[in-house]
């Protein structure tokens, strides 16, 4: 039995990368799959190219995510193990599927500056900001898994992402699966 109390069959970890937008996950989990040799899965890209959404949302300019068809489209991939999930949500996906989940957290102003040069202005801006404030990502994370699989990373740049996938392929080159 794994440690979330599921059967673990797989020979590969999976991991998810979560996060308020911004804070690297994308740049994080893209050098870690190099790394590691893992493969990235961007959910946002997936909702985009499979259209796993409800339709658009013109006041938060984003896509309305299906979490039911975004579930269904991972499910083979994610028992098969040696994912990198990509996305700034967190609690919908089941939690037999993660071995690690990493929260990446930036310090306000420099989540602000890169946000602002992504174009985030109004609503768009201050609710992301907010929501890395408030640790809405870490709170989400604690509440949808074990706490022992749970790190909270900094974020802020480029020598802690560096950090950050060091340390995270170090983890995955050393996990192994349940007996």
């Amino acid at each position: 039995m794994a440690q979330n109390g599921s059967i673990r069959s797989r020979c590969q970890p999976n991991i998810l990368v979560t996060g308020t937008p911004g804070t690297g996950k994308t740049t994080t989990s893209s050098a870690l799959a190099e790394a590691t040799r893992l493969r990235h899965l961007n959910v946002g890209d997936l909702v985009r190219e499979k259209n796993l959404h409800d339709g658009w949302d013109p006041e938060l300019e984003s896509y309305l995510i299906n979490e039911d068809l975004v579930c269904d489209e991972l499910e083979d991939l994610m028992e098969e193990g040696g994912n990198i999930v990509d996305y700034h949500g967190c609690d919908f996906f089941p939690e037999r599927w993660f071995d690690r989940v990493v929260v990446l957290q930036t310090d306000n102003t420099v989540l602000y500056d890169r946000l602002s040069r992504r174009g985030y202005t109004g609503s768009k801006l201050s609710n992301n900001i907010e929501c890395e404030i408030f640790q809405v990502l870490l709170q989400e994370a604690r509440e949808s898994y074990p706490e022992d699989i749970v790190v909270a990373l900094k974020s802020d740049t480029i020598e802690d992402i560096t950090r950050n996938v060091t340390s995270l392929t170090d983890w995955a080159r050393s996990w192994r699966p349940a007996s």
